[in-house]
């Protein structure tokens, strides 16, 4: 991928334009060039271009090809959308005189339900690390910190020990454009925190979770974690550690919490991102009323 990108100075600078310019946090980016990147690949190996020279036809045939590969509408115009924005870029730096993608029809988006968990099935998974096992401890802490507050994987294992103020149990959490929000945490998360940090191995990482070696934390690492616990408690494994951050938000909005008070903590930019939550609780809601109401 990097060789690409070293080769074509314009997708150099246009993901250079995303990351500077635009502010996009640096997965944001990354997606970009997944995208990109992997339709600069079909088009040179079916007609030996590249995205400078597509047609409206190239296009067109490309995404006939990711609906044959049976990706979800909500992927495929993810890969348009980045398409779009490249080819408004090279129209700006007068590369192209014209985007070609410009007459295109997006492909009609089903609506999508985050998956999510009950409060019953957090509440396992939040028991079921042993805290005698110093890694377990720094699970039991990263699992109840992400679900007190809602955060992304990206932002829980970024977190610098800096970033939590336990006075006051409030987090500073960067989030997608480089944007900071503070969020509380209660006296759960508090609790597990503090029990982790007194066993916290030294290290020179000014992340607070760290790895077995003493390095920061990854993503996936965190995910293999979460699996010993998923299957330990016999719960779906259509669960992720992001569904957490989707419980979080559905269990506020089952409690009474407002949309926009949700929206802040979660740190959305657009409210419409937040509403896909109300679905959610609406549902609950109806299987609350389905089951318990005697006419139900």
């Amino acid at each position: 991928m990097q060789n690409e990108i070293k080769e074509d100075p314009y997708l150099r600078s246009f993901f250079d334009y995303l990351f500077i310019e635009k502010g996009l946090s640096k997965n944001t980016v990354d997606a970009y060039k997944t995208d990109i990147l992997n339709f600069n690949n079909w088009i040179k190996h079916n007609n030996r271009l590249d995205v400078k020279k597509a047609s409206i036809s190239d296009i067109n045939n490309y995404i006939a090809f990711l609906f044959k590969s049976k990706l979800k509408s909500s992927s495929i115009n993810r890969k348009i959308s980045s398409l779009k924005a490249l080819y408004l870029y090279l129209v700006k730096k007068n590369v192209l005189s014209k985007s070609p993608i410009d007459e295109l029809v997006i492909p009609k988006q089903g609506k999508y339900l985050p998956i999510s968990m009950s409060e019953q099935e957090v509440e396992k998974l939040l028991n079921s690390p042993d805290i005698s096992i110093q890694i377990e401890k720094r699970d039991k802490a990263m699992i109840e910190m992400m679900y007190a507050t809602g955060m992304r994987i990206s932002e829980l294992v970024n977190l610098k020990i800096t970033d939590i103020d336990m006075k006051r149990s409030v987090v500073k959490v960067l989030g997608k454009g480089s944007k900071e929000r503070l969020i509380p945490f209660g006296e759960s998360a508090s609790e597990a925190i503090n029990y982790y940090l007194l066993d916290r191995k030294k290290s020179s990482s000014k992340e607070i979770f760290l790895s077995n070696r003493g390095k920061k934390m990854s993503r996936i690492g965190f995910w293999q974690r979460i699996k010993i616990y998923l299957s330990r408690e016999n719960l779906k494994n259509s669960i992720s550690p992001h569904t957490l951050r989707h419980a979080f938000a559905t269990h506020l909005l089952n409690r009474g919490a407002d949309l926009r008070s949700v929206q802040l903590l979660l740190g959305h930019s657009d409210l419409s991102t937040t509403q896909i939550y109300t679905h959610i609780a609406k549902q609950r809601l109806s299987d609350v009323l389905k089951k318990h109401h005697p006419r139900g």
